[in-house]
């Protein structure tokens, strides 16, 4: 009877556990506020929480352990009711051991395993974190979407490009973080004319609430815009400054945001603004190995590089000179304390105004060439990095090349980015490491992704 006894024992513990938890979705622990505000030492410890989502979430862990239960008291039952013999008739150790892990522990762990990935709210202060971290989450039970709509702090833990500390990917649960500044941009007079708010916008997608709802009102534009300069011209000259909308940023035209001018608003891409200093770029021999010139990416594979995608921060330079050799490359970017989007579109190229948050809005297997500087660098979080490469992946063909250019980081986190950029095992055609500084390194790569079968 050793088994049974160990049975009925097990019968006690979930029996137990089932009623904790039926005491919990009853509102005994958490519902109450005073009780709340008493735990957290805050006012308002559910203001933004998903409590209908928790409730389904707990629910569904009991019901769980109420299955388990039934079958359980079924169970035994019938083993009363036939008398059998634990030791001497039908169920051998072997068919008992099986029954243990298929009937008890895997549901038992499985509830357990819902019951950890339930969130609640933390207390303000605690990891950077607030009540209104996460008010989705317990939305989804899929292991791999929780993971992906969780923020992701900066490795580095500083501001990064954005100015946040951290980054939300996608899906729309990030605007419930930011009703009050989303009920904004969506306040306005439909027909007339929108308000010079694209820097809220932009604000909005940064933080993971993107993509942005459509409105109804008309796009705000210089009145004394000019005719663009024609393509050869406009490639290599700054555009007119009666352009760009200068409302949002400290400089007021294209030539305060020289390199030498400290407070031009922006710190990425130094001398971007100025092409005698772009020229060079891409086209000249450099003293540093991880400088790699565009004839000899292009010769790797000769008139099979037609599209691309220059991922990172800049005014179009490598679009540039990619259509001097007659490939066609969109570059992204955002307007993170100049106009950089008007300024790659000015020059006649194609600005795609995305963030490192979201799905690329390419399909499979379409890109020749992916391009990235200056932008995903060692402050990022290795997992969201990994989605990224993954989204990378897709939209780039098989024989297509990933050229990784100036990547720089830490000393000490270079094996794990290495590995980041190696788990997809494409071909190395080129590899190469320097020094930035005494604890950075500079990684530079270009790799082609293989065939795979189907």
């Amino acid at each position: 009877m050793g088994w049974l006894q160990i049975m009925l024992g097990g019968l006690v513990i979930v029996v137990s556990i089932a009623s904790l938890f039926k005491f919990y979705n009853a509102g005994f622990f958490l519902h109450h506020e005073d009780i709340c505000q008493h735990f957290y030492h805050v006012g308002d410890a559910y203001d933004g929480f998903d409590i209908r989502a928790l409730n389904d979430r707990v629910g569904e862990v009991l019901d769980r352990m109420d299955k388990l239960q039934e079958k359980l008291e079924k169970t035994v039952q019938e083993m009363e009711k036939n008398k059998v013999d634990l030791g001497m008739t039908t169920m051998t150790r072997l068919e008992h051991k099986r029954f243990l892990e298929q009937e008890v522990i895997r549901p038992l762990y499985g509830a357990h395993i819902a019951l950890r990935q339930i969130r609640l709210p933390q207390a303000e202060g605690i990891r950077n974190s607030t009540m209104k971290e996460e008010p989705l989450i317990n939305t989804f039970v899929v292991e791999e979407i929780r993971k992906y709509i969780t923020p992701k702090e900066n490795r580095v833990r500083n501001t990064n490009i954005y100015g946040t500390q951290r980054i939300y990917n996608t899906i729309g649960h990030a605007c419930v973080l930011m009703k009050k500044e989303l009920e904004e941009y969506m306040d306005y007079d439909i027909g007339s004319y929108c308000k010079d708010d694209w820097s809220l916008s932009q604000k909005l997608m940064v933080n993971g609430c993107d993509p942005l709802p459509r409105r109804r009102c008309l796009t705000r534009a210089s009145k004394v815009y000019q005719k663009p300069y024609p393509i050869n011209e406009s490639l290599w000259r700054l555009p007119d400054d009666r352009n760009v909308r200068w409302s949002n940023y400290q400089c007021r035209n294209f030539q305060c945001l020289s390199s030498k001018n400290p407070k031009r608003g922006y710190s990425k891409c130094t001398g971007c603004f100025e092409m005698d200093k772009e020229k060079p770029k891409w086209v000249t021999n450099s003293s540093l190995p991880v400088d790699f010139l565009i004839r000899d990416v292009l010769a790797i594979k000769p008139g099979e590089i037609r599209i691309g995608l220059d991922f990172g921060v800049g005014t179009g330079t490598f679009a540039a000179r990619m259509k001097e050799q007659n490939v066609t490359v969109v570059s992204t970017a955002l307007n993170l304390g100049a106009p950089f989007s008007e300024m790659i579109a000015l020059r006649g190229l194609v600005p795609l105004y995305v963030t490192l948050n979201q799905r690329l809005p390419f399909f499979d297997n379409t890109m020749d060439l992916i391009h990235t500087t200056g932008f995903m660098d060692g402050w990022i979080d290795l997992m969201l990095m990994d989605f990224i490469l993954f989204d990378w992946d897709r939209i780039l063909r098989p024989g297509g090349l990933l050229w990784i250019d100036r990547f720089f980081c830490n000393r000490k986190d270079l094996d794990d980015y290495m590995y980041m950029f190696l788990q997809f095992r494409y071909k190395k055609h080129r590899w190469a490491i320097s020094p930035k500084s005494k604890d950075e390194v500079y990684l530079s790569a270009l790799l082609e992704k293989p065939p795979r079968g189907i």
